[in-house]
């Protein structure tokens, strides 16, 4: 029996610059385009079936058309069910990606520049900081919480455990992977080695670092992370992060000019 869960996001993400006008543009598309488009394509195929009754009198069958209805109702009740879990769980990844961004943001105020969503050839990367401790990659785990019992995630510097269970995707590799990318884009942009230091951060959980834990990755709740900054040492001048920053996001423009 599955056990009833809930989401690790108390508190909704505040409003992104443009939200409203999204929102007026997906009304209208929805409202003027798209239902329009389906009232004349059911139209159409109304007068098509009529033009064929027409032509052929005798092929008037309620039958056919009712099995074929009830088919393609049930196929749509199908692909509803099977695909609203993905929606769901896409729906709380987002909300949990810019919760996380937007307190990031509040990093500015501490000499670093934040970059959110950097795309590489078949992934991307939540979050990039870049600032005086240093190149920082984020990975954001949106995971879903019990309705009861524990209610903790441990980290030993090698897997990540929810409730005491391994999780099957080792978010701590790609983490890595992330970080190892990222440095490769800077170290080629700049000519120079920039240290990346991959994060994971999970929205609303308590993480447990066992002993043993990694130095080189850190597993945390966001809101531990300015402090973990703060006790890092300086590695970087101001000169070094305008550099590092001014690169990251020439690629990130070239990127989306590729994609565009």
């Amino acid at each position: 029996m599955k056990q009833d869960k809930r989401s690790p996001i108390t508190d909704k993400p505040l409003r992104n610059p443009g939200q409203s006008l999204e929102k007026r543009r997906d009304d209208l598309l929805y409202d003027k385009v798209l239902a329009p488009m389906l009232l004349a394509f059911m139209m159409i195929l109304l007068a098509g079936m009529e033009w064929w009754y027409y032509f052929n009198p005798k092929a008037r069958n309620p039958v056919v058309a009712t099995i074929f209805a009830i088919a393609i109702l049930v196929y749509a009740i199908f692909r509803i069910w099977r695909t609203w879990p993905e929606l769901q769980q896409l729906r709380q990844g987002i909300e949990g990606e810019k919760a996380v961004g937007q307190f990031l943001e509040r990093l500015r105020e501490s000499g670093y520049q934040v970059f959110h969503d950097l795309m590489g050839d078949d992934f991307n990367v939540d979050h990039a900081i870049i600032g005086p401790a240093g190149v920082f990659t984020i990975e954001t785990k949106t995971i879903s919480k019990p309705m009861r019992g524990e209610i903790k995630i441990q980290f030993d510097g090698e897997h990540i455990q929810i409730n005491g269970q391994t999780m099957e995707r080792n978010p701590v590799r790609q983490a890595q992977a992330q970080a190892s990318w990222l440095k490769k884009i800077l170290h080629e942009s700049t000519g120079r080695e920039y240290k990346v230091h991959p994060v994971v951060v999970f929205p609303g959980w308590f993480i447990e670092r066992k002993d043993g834990s990694s130095r080189e990755l850190w597993v945390l709740e966001p809101k531990a992370l300015p402090k973990f900054l703060e006790n890092a040492p300086e590695v970087l001048s101001t000169e070094e992060i305008k550099m590092a920053s001014v690169h990251l996001s020439r690629f990130i423009r070239s990127q989306e000019k590729l994609d565009s």
